[in-house]
């Protein structure tokens, strides 16, 4: 398949959220209906990427894998079709997470790292669906829970709390920045 592209970024070797960071910096030179390709080795990059492009109203083409390269296709959005880039509000921090959680408050936490990142250290007692299978999940979680979302940084769990908020969960928490800075118990049993 050849794809005609007006730009390749590499953001290979870069784990969540760089390859966000560095492809919404490089959209800003793109002219509108121009095509960007995004190589990156991060496997969780086209769960973002598919996320990022319908947040901003750029069009998420499709990925290919190459060698071991996820090849990122994005075309950027005429101003007609642009969106203001939304953030789900309702945040808690990782020491109100904890604290949560040592008081034995009825909460879920729903991890959405892939299942690589989660099996080398996640909170005890949390959910696992990663962000790309969400969409196709959802319907495993109760949507009347006090349910709080993290990832590695606090992007993927943002775009996994609007999508959730969307279905229509009422109680839905982002928590960040997210398992990267996480000093409470870890099970990192597989």
């Amino acid at each position: 398949m050849e794809v005609i592209v007006n730009k390749v970024l590499d953001a290979k070797g870069l784990a969540c959220p760089m390859p966000i960071v560095k492809t919404k910096k490089e959209m800003t030179t793109l002219e509108p209906g121009q095509v960007i390709e995004i190589q990156a080795t991060d496997k969780g990059s086209t769960a973002d990427m598919k996320a990022w492009a319908d947040s901003t109203g750029n069009q998420y083409l499709g990925t290919v894998e190459e060698d071991n390269i996820l090849k990122h296709y994005l075309r950027k959005a005429r101003t007609e079709e642009e969106k203001t880039e939304a953030k789900h509000a309702d945040v808690v921090s990782l020491d109100d997470l904890l604290n949560k959680l040592d008081g034995n408050e009825k909460i879920t936490v729903l991890d959405v790292r892939e299942p690589a990142e989660y099996a080398f250290g996640h909170i005890p007692g949390s959910i696992n669906i990663p962000l790309g299978e969400l969409e196709h999940r959802f319907e495993e979680l109760n949507d009347t829970e006090n349910l709080h979302i993290i990832c590695r940084t606090g992007n993927r769990s943002d775009f996994a709390a609007q999508k959730l908020t969307e279905k229509g969960f009422k109680n839905v928490k982002n928590v960040v920045p997210g398992m990267k800075d996480w000093i409470g118990a870890i099970d990192k049993s597989h």
